[in-house]
């Protein structure tokens, strides 16, 4: 059966991702809006754009963390008011919406993973703004929208740390590079396959309601990351030096600990995603990664 799906923010990391995935669906007539053309803050473009769609994933995002400690209106207008648009336009039309959020609801002082149902408590506001949009989802929709929390996305479209690594290596013989902030690094492309795989299954009753997240399995640091970035890539992970994110200050506070539990995704049927290093693994076989490693090879800098 023919299924129609909206993807908004579609030029994004993940936006980009999810419309590569559909495009192999012969079931799926799409349409990917990108932020010039639509405006999640304007509620009447909302409704025109949700109209007539079956499932809405939501990529559209302030995802600047320091810009928005600075202007936190102005984040929350996108990533809070824009999401409760969305919602409630899906709440008229009938559709089910996935929204991407993330693991910075959380204050990050656990040492467990945290559940899908554990208690939030941002400590920037950019969390503050994301969690403002997971409880409109979760208000307005409350059988047919979906809140999906990753985290340390990377992926072949745009700016994003892995690729930072390797364009790094070509002008540094070391980097130096936090050690004490736990996470799961996860691909843009195979949380756009978890997210159409829940599309799906929500459009087909399997899939009940609520929060989900949409992280790799395991867990490492910025620095682990790196080091196997590098080791990955053909290039002497040593040269990587773990530091204590005290040598780098930033505006907005980041939660140390941002590992996730996964145990929701058995409710709709779903395996969680694979493993982080098997994730990179296969991302830095992408032409946009292998290229920029086989530059940081061919550098000057030591291997």
């Amino acid at each position: 059966m023919t299924t129609s799906w909206l993807v908004t923010g579609a030029r994004g990391l993940l936006g980009q991702d999810v419309l590569a995935e559909l495009a192999g669906d012969p079931d799926a007539v799409v349409t990917g809006l990108s932020r010039d053309r639509l405006d999640i803050t304007d509620p009447s473009a909302v409704r025109a754009a949700v109209a007539g769609h079956r499932v809405v994933v939501n990529c559209a995002a302030w995802t600047d963390v320091d810009g928005a400690e600075r202007s936190e209106a102005a984040a929350t207008a996108v990533n809070g008011t824009g999401v409760r648009h969305l919602a409630r336009a899906c709440a008229d039309s009938g559709a089910f919406l996935l929204h991407v959020s993330t693991d910075y609801v959380f204050p990050g002082d656990a040492r467990r993973p945290y559940p899908e149902d554990a208690p939030t408590g941002p400590v920037n506001a950019y969390g503050r703004s994301k969690l403002a949009g997971e409880r409109a989802v979760l208000e307005l929709l409350p059988h047919t929208g979906y809140v999906v929390r990753t985290a340390w996305l990377y992926g072949a479209h745009g700016p994003n740390f892995v690729a930072t690594m390797l364009e790094l290596a070509t002008r540094h013989a070391t980097l130096d590079v936090v050690a004490d902030q736990h996470g799961q690094p996860t691909w843009s492309r195979a949380l756009a396959r978890q997210l159409i795989g829940l599309g799906r299954a929500a459009s087909a009753g399997r899939a009940p309601a609520g929060i989900y997240h949409g992280t790799a399995a395991g867990r490492t640091t910025w620095c682990g990351l790196a080091r196997e970035t590098f080791r990955l890539s053909g290039l002497d992970p040593e040269r990587i030096r773990p530091v204590g994110s005290d040598k780098f200050p930033r505006p907005a506070a980041r939660p140390a600990f941002g590992v996730l539990g996964h145990d929701h995704w058995s409710r709709a049927g779903l395996a969680p995603l694979a493993p982080w290093g098997d994730q990179l693994a296969a991302a830095l076989k992408e032409p946009a990664f292998t290229g920029l490693a086989a530059a940081a090879r061919a550098s000057a800098c030591p291997r």
